[in-house]
C-alpha cells in the first residue's frame, strides 16, 4: 500500500482558488497536502478551501497579511501538529508546519526569498541553520522525515535553464547552494533526484509572456527524506501542467 504525498507553492491560495486549485485537489487522491504561499489566514478562506470533505486541515499563517504562510490538509488527523522552529522571529512568517503520523513525519517549509539586492540573504541563512538542526531534532524521535516545499534554492546548475546569467541572482547565490549541499551531506536524500538525473526539470516560471511554455524555468520545490527512509520512496514527479500558480505541484508517493 502506498501513501500520496503533495507539495505546491500556490503563490495566494484564494487566487489559486479562483484559478483551478478545487478541481487539482479533487483529483489527487492524496492523503497528505502542503502547501506554501498561501497569503492568508484560515478566517479569511471559504468553506471549501478551509476544510474540504475528509480532511483535517492545519493553517501556519503569517503575522503579515497576505504574506507567506504554509498549510497542511490531511485525510488522517495527524498525532501531533507543531507550528513553526521555535524562534519567534522565523514563525511569525508562517514557514513552517509539521504534521506527525504513526510512522512518518511531514515537514512543510517556505524558504524565504533573498530578494534581488540579497537584503534577506543573511535572514534566509539563519532559517536554513535553524531548520537544519529542527530536522536533526525531528530526526532523532525515529520516524521517516518528509521534507517538503519551496526552498527558494537550486541547487545546482541542472536545477535551472540558465545557470551562468544567474550565479548573482536570488535563489542560485553560492552560500544558498553550499547550505543546500551541507543539508544533504547531513545525510538526507533529493527525492526526485533519486530518480531522475537529467536537466531540464523545473517547479517554477517567470509570469513573462512565453517564459513557461518554452520551459525557462527554476527547481525550487522538493521532496527530502532522511537516508534511512529512502527504501520507501517510490515515485516522484512535477506536475507542469497544472496552472493556478508560477509553482507546480510536486507528488510524492511511498510505501506505507
Amino acid at each position: 500500500m502506498s501513501v500520496q504525498l503533495r507539495s505546491w507553492n500556490v503563490n495566494g491560495l484564494r487566487a489559486c482558488g479562483r484559478n483551478g486549485f478545487g478541481k487539482w485537489f479533487a483529483g489527487q487522491s492524496a492523503d497528505v497536502i502542503c502547501l506554501q504561499e498561501i497569503k492568508v489566514n484560515s478566517e479569511q478562506l471559504e468553506p471549501e478551501l478551509l476544510n474540504p470533505a475528509k480532511f483535517h486541515s492545519y493553517w501556519h499563517s503569517a503575522e503579515k497579511a497576505g504574506y507567506s504562510g504554509t498549510a497542511i490538509y490531511s485525510k488522517r488527523e495527524p498525532l501531533d501538529v507543531r507550528y513553526g522552529l521555535g524562534k519567534p522571529e522565523i514563525d511569525r512568517e508562517g514557514r513552517v508546519l509539521v504534521a506527525e503520523f504513526s510512522n512518518f513525519t511531514v515537514i512543510n517549509s517556505y524558504f524565504p526569498n533573498s530578494q534581488r539586492d540579497h537584503a534577506r540573504l543573511d535572514y534566509k541563512l539563519v532559517f536554513c541553520e535553524a531548520f537544519l538542526k529542527f530536522c536533526e531534532t525531528e530526526r532523532k524521535r525515529g520516524k521517516s522525515l518528509y521534507i517538503c516545499g519551496d526552498m527558494n534554492i537550486a541547487h545546482t546548475e541542472i536545477d535551472l535553464k540558465n545557470p551562468k546569467t544567474n550565479v548573482k541572482n536570488a535563489g542560485f547565490l553560492p552560500q544558498e547552494r553550499a547550505w543546500m549541499t551541507k543539508f544533504l551531506s547531513k545525510g538526507y536524500v533529493d527525492s526526485f533526484r533519486h530518480f531522475t538525473a537529467d536537466p531540464g526539470h523545473y517547479t517554477w516560471w517567470s509570469y513573462r509572456p512565453g517564459v513557461r511554455q518554452r520551459n525557462i524555468g527554476w527547481r525550487l520545490d522538493y521532496f527530502l527524506t532522511d537516508a534511512e527512509s529512502k527504501s520507501r520512496l517510490q515515485a516522484v514527479t512535477h506536475q507542469t501542467a497544472v496552472m493556478g500558480s508560477d509553482h507546480c505541484p510536486v507528488a510524492l508517493t511511498i510505501k506505507n
